[in-house]
Parts: C-alpha cells; structure tokens; sequence
C-alpha cells in the first residue's frame, strides 16, 4: 500500500456518550468542544476506500459532520448497542450502492440478525429496508480491504469476545480488558495504536487509564491515541497534559494521516 492511510475519530465517548443526558458533572457540563464525545467509532480511508469500525447510534450524525460519498463497508468489534445500532442508517448507502458489506464475528452476525431481522430477511424483504452482504471474521485469518491486509486481533470485553482490527502499521482496538501474548504480538511494531481508556478508576470490563498506559509501554507504537473515553477520566485537556510524550486523547473530529 502506497497510498496515504487517513483515519477520522466519529466519536471517542463511552456508550452514553459526553454529555450525559441529565449530568451535572463538570465534563458534561464543558465548553470545550473536545470534551463532547460521540460513541465510538473510526473512519479509515485511503485512496477511494473508506470503511468504517463500528456504526453506534451517532452514525447517522457522524456521516453528516464527515460527509463520504460512498461506504465500502463496516467492520464490527462486538455486538453491543453503541457498537451497532446505527445499522438502519446505511439506507442511503444502500440505495445508491446496494449491499453494503460488513464484517463481523459469526456471534456478532447473528445478534444483528435477531435485532435487525429486517435487513438480514431473505423473504418478504420490507420495501425501502437495506441490505448487507456479510463476510465472516475469524481470528487466525486476515482479509484484504482494497490493497490492505487486514489482522483480527481477539480480545476480551469482560467475558465477551471482541475484535481489534490492524490495517497495515495501524492498529484500532477498543472495550478491552484482557488481551493474550500471542494476540499482542500480532499489534507489534505498529506505528499507531488505538486503544481504549475509560477512567482512572478500575473497571470490569475496559482498561482504566493506568492499564491502557501500561499497555502502551508493552506494544511501543511510535504513537497511541486512547479513545472510548468517559467524563470521569476527567476533561480532555487536563488529562492530555499529564500523559507522556507519544499518547494522546483521541477526540471527536482527530484526523490522522500515516
């Protein structure tokens, strides 16, 4: 690949997004436009490909902001409602392309299939609902997006699977709490990372500040960015001055070009 590789945050927020709806908190109640945070989800993009990681109820929103003309698809981590419920926005894309494809672990797969039953019918297909043409992600098993090879990386969210994605020298990973050694050397020698940070705090199911930190040490990307981001790791530009050279906050709208 020769091509510049341009990869757009469409949001960094938790799965209540920043601000919360009814929080008094000082992050939610911020001026600071990096401190609002859609849910998350990245924009990859280079020559005429762009392909999506996630598509949470923001998506819709998120296209308008970042206008793209044509999605080649959506790539899932897991199955949970900040990560997917925006599938029903792709229509437009669906009218003007037809199927979009999307990639997904076979679990994820059939949780779309139960909630969006609509979309994945092969009868009676309900006029004016889109349509997917869905290929299977295994971990073990790279597929090419355009000229790129891509990597699962398989970790866990609590005691649910998820599913990073290395695209060349970038790696996206995000909601992980416990991640193997033969999965972490498959992120090795990448030149950006992408990772979650929830909080300070400790939590069941995300990597807290320390260990998202830690993390970073473990990998040595030449630059990390933390992402799905709550308002108690505190506001954006206080915590960014505290993190050691080569890791940032992500924020809503961050472009980034490799």
């Amino acid at each position: 690949m020769n091509e510049t590789l341009r990869i757009t945050f469409l949001g960094t927020g938790t799965s209540q997004g920043i601000p919360i709806i009814g929080s008094n908190h000082p992050v939610c109640l911020s001026d600071d436009p990096k401190d609002k945070r859609l849910r998350v989800s990245v924009l990859i993009s280079w020559d005429n490909n762009n392909y999506v990681i996630d598509c949470g109820p923001d998506f819709r929103q998120q296209m308008l902001t970042h206008p793209v003309d044509r999605l080649d698809g959506i790539l899932f981590t897991h199955e949970h409602s900040d990560h997917t419920a925006g599938l029903d926005d792709i229509r437009p894309y669906f009218f003007r392309q037809g199927d979009i494809p999307i990639y997904a672990h076979q679990r994820v797969v059939a949780s779309l299939r139960q909630r969006f039953d609509y979309i994945f019918s092969d009868t009676n297909r309900y006029p004016g609902a889109p349509c997917v043409a869905i290929n299977l992600v295994e971990n073990g098993h790279s597929f090419t997006l355009g000229d790129i090879s891509v990597v699962p990386i398989s970790a866990k969210h609590n005691r649910i699977p998820v599913f990073g994605y290395r695209f060349g020298d970038f790696t996206y990973l995000t909601d992980v709490k416990t991640i193997e050694e033969k999965e972490i050397d498959k992120i090795k020698g990448s030149k950006v990372l992408v990772v979650n940070a929830l909080r300070e705090e400790a939590h069941h199911s995300h990597f807290n500040l320390e260990e998202a930190l830690a993390f970073v040490e473990m990998v040595k990307p030449e630059i990390a960015y933390f992402t799905h981001i709550s308002h108690l790791l505190g506001f954006h530009a206080e915590v960014e001055e505290k993190l050691p050279e080569g890791v940032h906050l992500a924020y809503d709208g961050l472009v980034v070009e490799m």
